[in-house]
């Protein structure tokens, strides 16, 4: 009886897990093959922060800024994907993305927000920005969120945009959708590259 009771336990907490709605950033697509989709972002709004130690300092300042650590003690729901760049040492992609030995990471904010509107962040190290829309070349891929699982779809979908001639006008974004709870099998990661 205690054995059914925590398989169902577990099985609804992983349900729930997978099955949680947040608000996506909006895109047109403007064609698609079986590697990649060229899609049209709108102007975004999103707090971001550039750290020098890893993905898990970045996450956690930005997750507490949503979490209502702003001037306005405002609770803000949280939306997908969140981003990150890093530069490597191909001429591709990331988990992260360094900029001048830094990971970049944003979170971006529900369409309900304006730059004015936005809660303005408590620490020094955040900033509320303007992600400048236009046109990316998107692959889809799943399992971890690793920098080697990033890299190996970075080259890939550099290698089919520089077979179909797309000229690629920034490096790779790793785009995230799932927490660190969601199968590894089920979770959906993105490579981001804006082209010309």
């Amino acid at each position: 009886m205690r054995v059914n009771l925590v398989l169902l336990v577990s099985i609804f907490y992983l349900w729930a897990n997978i099955s949680i709605a947040y608000e996506e950033t909006s895109y047109r697509i403007l064609a698609a093959n079986q590697i990649y989709e060229i899609r049209e972002y709108d102007d975004r709004l999103a707090v971001q922060t550039s750290q020098e130690n890893g993905q898990n300092r970045a996450f956690r300042k930005l997750f507490k800024y949503i979490s209502g650590s702003n001037l306005s003690s405002t609770k803000i729901e949280m939306t997908i994907p969140v981003t990150q760049s890093i530069k490597i040492d191909m001429t591709t992609p990331v988990t992260q993305k360094f900029q001048d030995g830094k990971i970049i990471m944003r979170f971006f904010l529900p369409r309900k927000f304006q730059l004015e509107t936005a809660p303005q962040p408590l620490s020094e190290d955040l900033s509320i920005t303007v992600v400048k829309g236009g046109k990316y070349a998107v692959m889809k891929y799943s399992g971890r969120s690793t920098v080697k699982n990033f890299e190996k779809h970075s080259k890939l979908l550099l290698e089919a945009l520089s077979v179909n001639k797309i000229t690629t006008l920034d490096d790779p974004i790793k785009a995230t959708f799932n927490g660190p709870l969601t199968p590894f099998f089920v979770r959906r990661n993105e490579v981001m590259i804006r082209i010309k």
